[in-house]
């Protein structure tokens, strides 16, 4: 009486446990990249704290423009973003102890990697 597994496969067919191996490595190879996505965004959720490789862009209002050099100096010293942009008089307004108020300001866009 023959064994399931000591057949010999047809000519030209492979048998069915190498296609499996092939379709899962296939898919774990495919979802590698959503898999580490959802793991660095659940550690990050868990741990409140920021994984490094991971892309970020900071929006920052200063109210003058040495002082956004001296803030842009200090995180590119730190090596905690790639580049940062300071962009001139920025016109914002915002709600300060309920009242509309509207200020000049100048805008620090950094960008990590």
């Amino acid at each position: 009486m023959d064994r399931l597994g000591s057949r010999c496969p047809l000519p030209g067919y492979s048998r069915p446990s190498v296609l499996i191996c092939f379709l899962i490595l296939a898919t774990s190879f495919l979802m590698y990249p959503m898999l580490r996505t959802l793991s660095l965004q659940l550690h990050s959720a868990i741990t409140g704290s920021y994984i490094s490789g991971t892309h970020s862009i900071v929006f920052v209002n200063c109210p003058n423009e040495q002082i956004a050099r001296d803030i842009a100096r200090g995180i590119l010293d730190k090596k905690l973003a790639a580049s940062v942009n300071i962009l001139p008089k920025t016109s914002s307004l915002f709600l300060w102890k309920g009242e509309i108020e509207e200020a000049t300001e100048v805008l620090l866009v950094g960008a990590s990697f």
